[in-house]
């Protein structure tokens, strides 16, 4: 069913359009969030996601579906790992999200609550920068920080080396964080 069909499912308040969102997008969507954390909390937050989209559409008209449930998705898995940091539940997860993050911070801002920086402004040098990427670039770096995939995972889908791979991300992170500084951003 096309993303359109199944949107206007969610305006009449038709109970399939969460099936059909499933059907269609359900393993991507568990693929995205089970590289980031537990495979059971994984599939509780697409299973929010579905209940987001039901209860944002309507008003909402997503232009561009998958891309929309991926960002609320990730929200709901990232919502997910703040929790099970919170220092009551010992303050640590382990596994693929925190190597990202870590290898993502060599490049952008500290903690934001020590550091004071508009999220909405950083997003947008962010988003300035990678559009003014080449297109493999841009797309090794989204499949490695947006979707969570493996250096073997991209270098086997761009058919290069996985220390090519290796190589484009190191120089990728080291202009954005030359970017952000440039742009007042403290790194």
């Amino acid at each position: 069913m096309e993303d359109a069909a199944i949107i206007e499912l969610y305006w009449v308040r038709d109970p399939a359009a969460i099936s059909e969102t499933d059907l269609k997008y359900g393993k991507r969507l568990k693929s995205l969030a089970g590289k980031m954390i537990h495979p059971s909390d994984a599939e509780e937050c697409v299973n929010d996601t579905y209940l987001a989209a039901w209860n944002h559409i309507p008003p909402l008209r997503p232009l561009h579906f998958f891309a929309w449930l991926a960002k609320v998705c990730r929200n709901r898995v990232s919502s997910r790992i703040e929790w099970y940091r919170a220092e009551k539940r010992g303050g640590s997860l382990g596994g693929v999200w925190i190597s990202l993050e870590e290898e993502l911070s060599l490049c952008t801002p500290g903690n934001p609550t020590e550091e004071a920086w508009d999220e909405k402004e950083l997003g947008r040098l962010i988003s300035d920068f990678l559009r003014g990427l080449e297109a493999e670039k841009r797309k090794i770096f989204l499949r490695r920080y947006w979707f969570g995939d493996s250096i073997a995972e991209i270098a086997e889908q761009f058919q290069i080396s996985e220390s090519n791979v290796k190589v484009i991300l190191h120089r990728t992170r080291k202009q954005l964080k030359a970017n952000l500084e440039k742009e007042g951003v403290r790194v």
